[in-house]
C-alpha cells in the first residue's frame, strides 16, 4: 500500500523567489537583499531573481495516478519551474529545499525535468506507478538551480559520470513536509551515492524549523544529536532497489559521509554546471528548461 496521499492546496502559499520573465535565465554576479528598505548587493552564484512570497504548489490529477502534477505559479498564475525558477541560495548557508516525497511515504515522487514548467509527478516504470519497497523515513526532495552533470567525470569519486537530475536532499527534521513545499535548510553532510554506475549525490540538511536546528552545524553534530541517522540513511538508500532484484547500491568517499564543507562544494559545483546548462554551454537533450 501506498502512504496516505498528501494533497497540495491551491492556496498553499510558499516562500521562494521569481526569476526575470525572459525565456533565458542568465547567470548573474549578484542578487539583491533588503535591509531596512535599502536593497544591497550580495555576491552569490545565482541567477538575478525578484523577491516573491506568493508562490503555490498547485495540484492537478488525482494523485496515485498517471495525469497527477503539482505545478508551481506566481500570483499572477503564471507556471513556473520549482528547478530553474526557485534560487538556490538563501545566504549565510541556507538554500532553498523543495519537497517531493514528504517522510514516512512510499510513492516514488520526483521533478519531471523533460517537462514543461518541470512539475513534480509520480515516477512510472513500464507505464506503472512506482513506489518504494518500504517507506522513506525523511523528508526528501531537491535543490533547485543544480544539476549533476552527465558528461562531467568526477575524479574524486571514481570517476562516475553525473546522474542528469538536480542534486538530492535528505532532510533529517522531525516535521513531515508537504509535496511542494519549500524548505529553508542547512547541508550538515554530503554521501556519494553510486547508483547503476551514476554519481547521485544525497546532501544531508536540516530544516531551520527544526527545533534542533541550531544544534546541528556538521557532520558529527548528526551523530550526536541524531544518532544512528547517517547510516540508516546510507543503509536505506544502498538497499531499497534489492526487494526488486537489482544489486545493492554503493557509496564512494570510502562509504562515509563527507563534512558539510566537502557538502558546500557540491552545491557550489552543480549549481555551476546548472548555469552552463541554462546557458546552453551544455547540451540540454531532452530537458526542459522551462
Amino acid at each position: 500500500m501506498a502512504a496516505a496521499r498528501v494533497m497540495v492546496s491551491a492556496s498553499n502559499t510558499l516562500t521562494a523567489s521569481l526569476l526575470s520573465k525572459g525565456p533565458l535565465r542568465r547567470p548573474n554576479s549578484f542578487t539583491l537583499s533588503f535591509k531596512n528598505g535599502t536593497a544591497q548587493k550580495r555576491r552569490i552564484f545565482t541567477c538575478s531573481a525578484i523577491y516573491n512570497p506568493q508562490v503555490q504548489a498547485k495540484e492537478e490529477g488525482q494523485p496515485e495516478t498517471l495525469d497527477y502534477r503539482v505545478f508551481f505559479t506566481d500570483n499572477s498564475g503564471r507556471k513556473i519551474s520549482p528547478w530553474h525558477d526557485i534560487p538556490l541560495h538563501l545566504g549565510d548557508g541556507v538554500f532553498n529545499f523543495v519537497v517531493e516525497i514528504p517522510k514516512e511515504s512510499s510513492a516514488k515522487m520526483e521533478v519531471a525535468t523533460d517537462e514543461q514548467h518541470t512539475p513534480i509527478k509520480q515516477d512510472t516504470k513500464k507505464g506503472k506507478l512506482r513506489y518504494y519497497p518500504y517507506n522513506i523515513n525523511w523528508n526528501y526532495g531537491l535543490l533547485p538551480q543544480t544539476w549533476e552533470d552527465p558528461s562531467f567525470a568526477n575524479s574524486e569519486v571514481e570517476g562516475a559520470f553525473g546522474d542528469n537530475d538536480p542534486v538530492d536532499v535528505v532532510e533529517i527534521g522531525e516535521n513531515r513536509g508537504k509535496i511542494g513545499q519549500v524548505l529553508k535548510v542547512k547541508p550538515l553532510a554530503a554521501l556519494a551515492m553510486i547508483d547503476e554506475g551514476e554519481l547521485d549525490w544525497k546532501i544531508v540538511a536540516i530544516s531551520l524549523d527544526d527545533p534542533r536546528a541550531s544544534l546541528v552545524n556538521d557532520v558529527d553534530d548528526v551523530e550526536k544529536h541524531f544518532p544512528g541517522t547517517l547510516t540508516a540513511i546510507r543503509d536505506w538508500f544502498r538497499d531499497y532497489k534489492i526487494p526488486d532484484g537489482k544489486p545493492a547500491n554503493r557509496f564512494a568517499l570510502g562509504n562515509k559521509p563527507a563534512n558539510k564543507d566537502y557538502a558546500l562544494k557540491v552545491i557550489t559545483e552543480t549549481n555551476e554546471s546548472w548555469a552552463k546548462l541554462v546557458k546552453r554551454s551544455i547540451a540540454a537533450g531532452e530537458l526542459s528548461l522551462v
